[in-house]
């Protein structure tokens, strides 16, 4: 089993509940850690036997287009939709941050991480 990393992608997103974070926007770092058996491309060297992670990545960008109040939200959304569209993925974590909160203090970041593994999404969702 191997991991396939999309690391820090940034976006300038308007997700928030405030009314400035939906006006203005903010500054968002998300990364994906996905688990997949890579043995065939190893051996191959050919894109058709992995992930093509610039599908991923089209997908997180999708998700983060959608403006929203929770990071909580948005990350299960690409969680969600990681798991379903990728049957290769066995398992994947999504970590989601927000740079420069408006919390009213010098905070760095706020995060969310998600973690799923595709057997819970071969069974009826709720």
């Amino acid at each position: 089993m191997s991991k396939i990393k999309l690391e820090k992608m940034k976006f300038h997103a308007y997700h928030g509940c405030l009314e400035h974070e939906k006006r203005d926007g903010n500054t968002f770092l998300v990364t994906v850690i996905m688990d997949i058996n890579t043995a065939k491309a190893e051996q191959t060297d050919l894109l058709d036997d992995t992930l093509n992670y610039q599908l991923v990545y089209d997908l997180v960008k999708a998700e983060m287009a959608i403006p929203s109040e929770l990071i909580e939200h948005i990350g299960r959304r690409i969680l969600d939709g990681i798991l379903t569209q990728f049957a290769q993925v066995k398992s994947a974590t999504v970590h989601l941050s927000k740079l420069n909160p408006p919390l009213g203090g010098n905070v760095q970041s706020v995060s969310i991480e998600l973690s799923g593994e595709s057997s819970e999404y071969n069974r009826v969702r709720p």
